[in-house]
């Protein structure tokens, strides 16, 4: 069995998004983005929007974090960045923009 402190994270967001809040949803993603890339341990940070098929999640993020001590300070830091920034990021994406989110940490088996 793997130890949970050592190995690849990767961060899966899933989001529901309306279709007239998609465009702000994106633009601050991708400034978030901006920020994350830069950070020690991302690997991967990519944003995507559903093309086809019937799933119910509109835009993902996907971040591949080379292990989980980079996601506690890749977290850390953007915390900071958002307080700040006064950015609080459930009032703006949920009650600004009406998204609903299903975030989650993953490890390959």
């Amino acid at each position: 069995m793997q130890d949970d402190s050592s190995g690849c994270i990767h961060r899966i967001d899933k989001f529901i998004v309306p279709a007239d809040s998609v465009p702000a949803f994106i633009e601050r993603l991708h400034r978030i983005q901006h920020t994350v890339r830069s950070l020690p341990g991302c690997r991967r940070d990519l944003l995507l929007t559903q093309t086809g098929g019937a799933g119910e999640f509109n835009v993902v993020r996907w971040v591949e974090w080379t292990d989980a001590q980079a996601v506690a300070d890749a977290q850390a830091v953007m915390q900071q960045r958002f307080a700040q920034e006064g950015f609080d990021p459930t009032a703006f994406f949920v009650q600004t923009l009406g998204a609903r989110a299903d975030l989650g940490l993953y490890r390959e088996v």
